[in-house]
């Protein structure tokens, strides 16, 4: 088997292992039979080589060679782009197989196809029905009952994450090993420390250490890094640019959403006498994504980066993996685990993640405050996506608005949504509320209530007929909407018709005391208004 071993392993950055020719005698040689670790299969089919490559994955690998009969006889079989394409699809339909890599033999002249499939250091392999199996001498036998239970229970019990890779302690980067001990309150990050937080094994780096300590860790982990992806609109399959983002975790995490958040801008609103700059999206939203992008995608998939795609109306987060069990896309926000539980324990320590379990309960959270659509999840087995929706029903104009009035009182999540519908001239009632907050009747009770004890709406009737429109007090919002040469138009037209104060500039226009003393100064000065009177008894005159 030392022939065997010598077959390129899996290299993240290329798909197809450098191209070997040997004689017939030489092939005999290094595979005189089936066996362990070898399998003969004279072509494609989808069953045989995906229940080898499973039974392969959770035993100690192997490599099955394509176009070789079972008495070791060479029928021939290209690695063309085609066969490369079909063994990528049986790969898929399997679960969570091994790291493989493909690569083409020539035998005096007729060509052979090998995968190689490496042993899963976590978890475990299943067929696409399944079904666990392990290889026994040639045999891929399932296994059942007490036996697979304690399979399974042995190979959970190890992560990926905590197995070493080819770096000695040596090789670390001293200036990320202090800033690592600055962060976990270490004197200094000693061997022990780092074999304490699983950073370490032995005299070695585990994979979690080399993600921290190392200033390229992909020269390790294969494909570690960040791809961010720009397209020019929401349909093109081309994007416009393309840029990799290479260091510690913890560093790309940063740059990425700083460079998203940079690519993204802002949105300008300018109401009245004030101007907001909206985010686009949540900072602390897209952070989070990015950060469990990062600290819960499986390592194992070395030849797959972390991938961001910016487009007009979404931003979308692919990590290389499923979602651990049991977290499942319907109980992502009660459940809760961790693929790589020192990469996450060390990413919050940076202060970079949220504690465990209320990563998911941020974002949600965040882009409901903001009245930005949810996010959306999806989990394909080997692949979580995240999209973080830009555009929402609700303008810019309407969350600026929000933004104003919550200095007026408190508003709560989904409150404000019901609060835009009601600027907007609706007459809010119970099943209103219940269809735009999708909530149940007391809750959409209970939101109606605080929004008029907090005096934002009024109530119309009482019990099963009550309705609730927005307060006069907020009536007509022009303060907030208007430029600041409508704003003075507004102001100007109420004097003409009474002599006003600043209270009822106040209430007519929802700016504050401040503001509304900035407009009548202005209008003062133009000469448009007249002041007369002092302190709380100043008044203002059409002229």
């Amino acid at each position: 088997m030392a022939r065997t071993l010598a077959y390129p392993p899996f290299h993240p950055e290329s798909r197809i292992a450098p191209q070997l020719t040997l004689s017939r005698a030489e092939f005999t040689e290094a595979f005189p039979g089936e066996g362990q670790h070898v399998e003969f299969k004279t072509s494609i089919g989808k069953d045989p080589i995906q229940d080898t490559a499973v039974a392969f994955s959770n035993a100690d690998g192997g490599v099955v060679l394509i176009g070789v009969r079972d008495d070791g006889t060479i029928a021939g079989r290209a690695l063309d782009s085609g066969t490369q394409d079909d063994i990528h699809r049986v790969m898929q339909s399997a679960r969570d197989v091994g790291r493989y890599s493909m690569t083409q033999v020539d035998v005096d002249g007729r060509a052979v196809c090998v995968i190689s499939i490496a042993r899963r250091r976590e978890g475990f392999a299943q067929t696409s029905g399944g079904v666990v199996k392990v290889r026994r001498g040639t045999r891929d036998d399932p296994l059942f009952g007490a036996e697979l239970v304690r399979f399974a229970n042995e190979r959970t019990a190890s992560r990926y994450e905590s197995t070493q890779v080819d770096i000695g302690l040596k090789s670390v980067d001293p200036a990320l090993r202090s800033a690592l001990a600055k962060v976990m309150r270490w004197e200094r990050a000693s061997a022990d420390r780092l074999r304490d937080a699983e950073l370490a094994d032995g005299d070695r780096l585990t994979v979690a250490g080399a993600l921290y300590l190392l200033k390229d860790p992909g020269r390790a982990l294969g494909k570690a890094h960040v791809e961010l992806r720009r397209f020019a609109d929401d349909i093109t399959v081309e994007y416009d640019r393309r840029d990799e983002l290479h260091g510690p975790i913890h560093q790309i995490l940063t740059a990425t959403v700083e460079r998203i958040m940079a690519e993204l801008g802002t949105e300008l609103v300018v109401l009245g006498v004030r101007r907001y700059d909206l985010p686009r999206l949540p900072e602390v939203v897209l952070r989070e994504a990015v950060a469990n992008a990062l600290a819960h995608r499986s390592y194992e998939a070395a030849g797959t980066a972390v991938r961001v795609e910016m487009r007009p109306s979404s931003v979308v987060i692919r990590s290389p993996g499923g979602l651990p069990e049991p977290v499942t896309i319907e109980n992502m926000r009660e459940a809760s685990a961790a693929r790589n539980l020192a990469v996450i324990r060390t990413l919050r320590r940076f202060g970079l993640a949220e504690d465990e379990g209320l990563g998911v309960d941020v974002m949600q959270d965040a882009m409901v405050d903001e009245m930005l659509d949810p996010p959306r999840f999806a989990d394909s087995g080997h692949e979580v996506m995240v999209e973080l929706p830009i555009r929402s029903t609700v303008a810019p104009v309407e969350r600026a608005w929000i933004r104003e009035l919550e200095h007026r009182g408190t508003l709560y999540g989904a409150d404000r949504i019901a609060l835009v519908y009601a600027a907007r001239g609706e007459r809010l009632t119970n099943a209103r509320v219940r269809e735009i907050l999708g909530v149940d009747a007391n809750d959409a009770r209970e939101a109606l209530r605080r929004l008029r004890d907090e005096g934002f709406l009024e109530q119309r009737g009482r019990r099963g007929g009550a309705t609730y429109r927005l307060s006069g007090s907020l009536r007509p919002p022009a303060g907030l909407r208007l430029s600041s040469e409508e704003l003075d138009d507004v102001v100007a037209r109420l004097a003409a018709e009474r002599s006003i104060t600043n209270s009822e500039v106040r209430e007519a226009t929802g700016l504050d005391r401040v503001e509304a003393l900035a407009v009548l100064d202005r209008l003062v000065r133009a000469g448009r208004l007249r002041r007369s009177g002092q302190r709380r008894g100043t008044r203002y005159d059409a002229i």
